[in-house]
């Protein structure tokens, strides 16, 4: 009787501990993110155009899920094929924080949101126009000389002796400029309006620059901008981050201003970026979409098709439909005309 005690002990104690390094491993962090098929949001229940017109079908946004892999999660994302790992340095900057992140990425979706709006509204002859009012700072760069001088969320308006009203305007004055060369930069913060010395640098190589590349030393920036429409449009798109719904955005909101229901009455979902001028632009993790997509009914799904290049974002949503078993169809597309092309002739 006392052996089998003993016995007894000895198994409790194993499963303790088996148990305590199990629960210890959700402690520790390593140096990725995993990310996991989100879900596909229809975007009539988000989008609203005044006098806009109902429709059978929808159009959908199509998320994924990010958070900081311990070894479980990073050992189950390996042998997964519905689980991507991204090394924290494709995520984010070296120095970024969490709160400097989620702020970048909630000003590339207001700046996606609007892209679509103009794009959708001149495809349906309505009026949409931007009043430009400088540059924001979404990302200060550790290491280099703006470090000491701007933060996120700062409007640069001014380098040197130029006025800035927008991103590409700001990159051409500074395109001027050579490593070393020291710049003035007026920018406002709050009410107040500043003129600081910074000077220009080599990007580190923790954020991926290319060799030799110098700048300001801000990452992302984003034009800040009013829109002004000649019918109203409101978007709620809550929490979600990034530029990645600006097709889909764009199609609703344009099936929102038109008579005819572009959707025959079918669940379309994709993915992809939006340019003023109508180009669709590549995104991550597009397989996992296609999933979230698959499990919401979806009938169709866009992705980029990027010209045909063998590692597009098309290649990658095919590749993920197979592995998914789906009856989605799978459509490429380069610009906002080709998925207009595409529903007409539905």
């Amino acid at each position: 009787m006392q052996e089998s005690n003993s016995n007894w002990s000895r198994s409790i104690i194993k499963w303790v501990v088996l148990f305590g390094i199990i629960i210890g491993l959700n402690f520790i962090q390593t140096p990725y993110y995993f990310t996991v098929p989100g879900d596909a949001k229809v975007l009539s229940e988000v989008i609203e155009v005044e006098d806009r017109y109902d429709y059978e079908g929808s159009f959908m946004l199509t998320t994924i899920r990010m958070g900081r892999a311990n070894p479980v999660n990073y050992v189950w994302s390996v042998f997964s094929d519905r689980r991507e790992l991204l090394h924290m340095d494709e995520v984010r900057p070296q120095g970024e924080s969490d709160e400097q992140y989620q702020h970048r990425q909630m000003m590339l979706m207001s700046g996606s949101q609007e892209t679509a709006v103009i794009v959708a509204y001149k495809e349906a002859d309505e009026t949409a126009e931007f009043e430009y009012h400088g540059v924001l700072v979404t990302q200060v760069i550790e290491g280099m000389d703006a470090i000491e001088v701007l933060e996120s969320g700062d409007r640069i308006i001014g380098i040197g002796d130029n006025k800035v009203e927008e991103v590409q305007e700001m990159l051409d004055y500074l395109s001027d400029y050579e490593e070393g060369d020291v710049v003035s930069v007026t920018f406002e913060r709050g009410d107040e309006e500043r003129t600081e010395d910074i000077e220009i640098q080599a990007f580190p190589e923790a954020i991926g620059a290319e060799p030799g590349a110098a700048g300001l030393g801000i990452g992302a920036p984003v034009t800040d901008r009013t829109l002004t429409t000649s019918k109203q449009v409101d978007i709620d798109a809550a929490q979600i981050g990034g530029p990645s719904a600006g097709l889909m955005f764009t199609l609703e909101i344009y099936n929102q201003l038109t008579e005819e229901d572009i959707t025959a009455g079918l669940n379309i979902a994709g993915t992809g970026s939006m340019n003023e001028e109508g180009s669709v632009g590549r995104i991550g993790g597009t397989g996992q979409k296609v999933h979230a997509a698959h499990e919401s009914g979806a009938d169709v799904f866009f992705a980029p098709y990027e010209n045909g290049n063998e590692s597009s974002n098309y290649n990658e949503a095919l590749r993920a439909a197979e592995s998914s078993g789906t009856d989605m169809e799978i459509v490429p597309v380069d610009t906002f005309s080709d998925a207009l092309d595409y529903l007409y002739d539905l």
